[in-house]
């Protein structure tokens, strides 16, 4: 792979740990384990029985989690304290050559996590107002299904599953960002005069 491949592809698993971090790690550890992949040094760790195990087992609860409105919330609150750490080191081990972890590669892994999950927490947040649990649903599965995806293709083609990501993203935000928008004017118009 060349350095822009292995580039991409840091930067699309720090993006991916920001919206399913235990998914992502249990991911990357299973596709070394099997030989998928040749993993970087730094992210051998993740091919660990204790790592598999726990990162599989902490999947599985957020898959429960966050299918429950309210819940998800609460849980997307508390992960932060995971997802940008673990988009930090996902990101620095895959840039680094010799297993040391440089600061400007955990610095754009934060970022990019904490970006991704952040788009991911306020979307749900604006999703958990709705009076019903369908579109709560609904945004949760499609993000299961936009993880797992977007892991089986982030190691073939990196360029295009951080594309997608972003696209993705962007997709989410965008809507989120013009409901909050109607929300906030609504909220400041004077009474008995239509919000624009």
């Amino acid at each position: 792979m060349t350095e822009a491949h292995i580039f991409a592809l840091g930067l699309a698993l720090a993006c991916l740990a920001g919206v399913r971090a235990y998914l992502t790690v249990f991911g990357v550890g299973l596709a070394g384990l099997m030989g998928w992949i040749e993993l970087p040094a730094a992210l051998q760790a993740t091919t660990s029985p204790w790592v598999l195990g726990t990162a599989g087992a902490l999947a599985a609860v957020e898959f429960a989690t966050d299918k429950i409105p309210g819940v998800d919330s609460g849980w997307d609150l508390l992960q932060t304290l995971a997802r940008v750490p673990a988009g930090a080191f996902l990101a620095a081990a895959t840039l680094s050559d010799d297993g040391q972890l440089g600061t400007g590669a955990l610095a754009l892994g934060a970022g990019a996590a904490l970006t991704t999950h952040a788009i991911k927490a306020g979307t749900r947040a604006l999703i958990n107002a709705s009076p019903e649990p369908l579109s709560n649903w609904t945004a949760s599965v499609g993000e299961d299904a936009a993880a797992v995806g977007s892991l089986a293709l982030v190691f073939s083609h990196p360029w295009l599953a951080l594309g997608l990501l972003f696209c993705v993203m962007a997709l989410i935000a965008l809507p989120a960002l013009l409901i909050l928008r109607w929300l906030w004017r609504r909220r400041r118009a004077p009474a008995g005069l239509p919000a624009t």
